[in-house]
């Protein structure tokens, strides 16, 4: 995730510009975030609200739960695209706002009924190589997010089933050395998860074992949403 240090940074940049103040001037600043903000490594705008992409990235991170650090740069990627695609319906605003700022004197002498209309085709005329670029940036973006969430999905995957194998393995050993009446600890044969989880995934399997349902063992449980069940 971004450090507070950039976030300070970020805070720190924007109040050292206040940016235009006009309307034309805003809207232009909107436009020319067309190239800086759905490209390259700027996320956040000087405009952005740093508290705001805090809360969108944390709650990506909720969701998905990185447990490593290619899962976590995953997250981060999907949850900035993410960010940079909501980005877009301001910036096709802003460029709607130039055009009609710029053609606000066009079209005088045409009904009123369809003056609106012949502005907003003049302004897709007008910006339409923009207005493109727009509609190219999103295609990428979406495809972006589209192939890290796939990526995301396999590593978990992958990573789940190494954790049920393990804890397979770690079932049996658990139950040998109950028999015996010695305590098991995971981490001496190398298990890289606690007693507590182990023994939830005993008391699943149990339960399915004593013909409950998946639900009713899920519940037995306790918390078989860390095990994925």
């Amino acid at each position: 995730m971004s450090s507070q240090a950039q976030v300070a940074a970020n805070r720190a940049n924007a109040q050292l510009s206040t940016g235009p103040t006009s309307q034309e001037g805003k809207a232009k600043s909107s436009l020319n975030a067309v190239k800086t903000g759905l490209s390259g490594r700027t996320v956040l705008l000087s405009g952005d609200d740093a508290a705001a992409y805090q809360t969108h990235i944390q709650r990506f991170f909720t969701t998905h739960q990185p447990s490593c650090d290619a899962e976590t740069a995953l997250v981060q990627s999907i949850a900035d695209t993410e960010w940079r695609l909501l980005r877009i319906p301001s910036l096709e605003m802003g460029i709607y706002a130039i055009g009609r700022l710029e053609l606000a004197a066009k079209f005088e002498s045409h009904d009123a009924s369809v003056r609106d209309t012949l502005i907003e085709a003049q302004i897709y005329i007008t910006y339409q190589r923009q207005l493109s670029n727009l509609s190219i940036q999103e295609g990428r973006l979406r495809k972006q997010r589209e192939n890290d969430l796939a990526e995301l999905k396999s590593l978990q995957s992958a990573r789940q089933q190494r954790i049920d194998s393990q804890l397979r393995a770690a079932m049996e050993l658990y139950r040998e050395a109950e028999k015996e009446g010695e305590t098991f600890d995971p981490s001496e044969f190398g298990f890289e998860f606690p007693t507590e989880l182990l023994e939830e995934r005993i008391r699943f399997s149990d339960a399915r074992r004593a013909g409950y349902s998946h639900d009713t063992a899920r519940a037995i449980s306790k918390n078989a949403h860390k095990l994925k069940l």
